[in-house]
C-alpha cells in the first residue's frame, strides 16, 4: 500500500512499493529496528525477525518490557538496511553509500496458536542459523510458554534503493583524486567450538 508517509522526502524515484523488490531485501537481512513512542519518549530496539509470506515475525521474553509494550498493538516503525559499498566521490560533500533498505509501518499481532507459535520460532532460527532446528535440542513447552512470538503484517512497506557509483560536480570530474566505490560484504566466518564442543564434529550445516 502506497500511502504519503512511505514517500521519501529525499529521492522519491528511489523508493519501490512492490513485493517483488522488499521481500528480498528483508529475507537477506538478520536483524531490523523497531522503533515506537510511550508518552512522547521514543524508543528504537533492534532484534532479529524473519519473514513469512506477507508477515514479518520477532520473538522475545513475555517478561520484556519493549515486548509488554508493543504487543498491545502501539504503532510501529520498523526498519531494515543492507550496506552494499561506500561510495567515495572527489568531494566530501558527494560521498553517499550504496544500500537496499525497508521501511515497515505496523501494529503487532500476539501469536497465540502454538502451533503457527513454534513454526515462526523454526523459521526464525532457520534464517540466522539455516538447517539448524532439526539439529537442535527441541524446544520445552516451559520455554514456549516463556516466549512472546509477534507479527507485523507488510502492507505498508517500502523500499529504498542507491546503486552505482558516484555522482560528482560537473567541475570536479577532471581532478585528479581517486572516486569510486568500497564494497561491503556481510561474511560468515568458521565456527569457533566453545569447551564443551571441542571434540564434537562440526555438522554439516554450519559447514558452508
Amino acid at each position: 500500500m502506497n500511502t504519503p508517509k512511505l514517500i521519501p522526502s529525499r529521492d522519491a524515484k528511489k523508493a519501490h512499493f512492490d513485493a517483488e523488490t522488499i521481500y528480498p531485501i528483508l529475507d537477506e537481512a538478520l536483524y531490523c529496528t523497531i522503533s515506537y513512542c510511550v508518552d512522547n519518549q521514543p524508543y528504537s530496539i533492534p532484534t532479529a525477525f524473519v519473514r513469512y509470506e506477507d508477515k514479518i515475525y520477532i520473538h522475545g521474553s513475555v517478561g520484556s518490557h519493549f515486548i509488554r509494550t508493543i504487543e498491545k498493538g502501539l504503532p510501529v516503525c520498523v526498519s531494515v538496511i543492507l550496506m552494499d559499498g561506500l561510495v567515495i566521490a572527489k568531494s566530501a560533500f558527494s560521498h553517499t553509500v550504496n544500500y537496499r533498505s525497508v521501511i515497515l509501518f505496523a501494529e503487532a499481532e500476539k501469536i497465540e496458536e502454538i502451533d503457527l507459535k513454534k513454526a515462526a520460532l523454526e523459521w526464525l532460527t532457520d534464517k540466522i542459523v539455516p538447517n539448524s532446528w532439526e539439529y537442535l535440542r527441541p524446544m520445552t513447552n516451559s520455554e514456549l510458554r516463556k516466549t512472546t512470538v509477534l507479527a507485523f503484517k507488510i502492507d505498508q512497506a517500502s523500499a529504498k534503493i542507491r546503486t552505482g557509483m558516484p555522482i560528482d560536480e560537473p567541475e570536479d570530474k577532471d581532478l585528479p583524486i581517486w572516486s569510486g566505490v568500497i564494497p561491503i560484504q556481510q561474511q560468515r566466518l568458521a565456527p569457533v567450538a566453545d569447551e564443551s564442543s571441542q571434540v564434537i564434529p562440526l555438522p554439516e550445516h554450519l559447514m558452508s
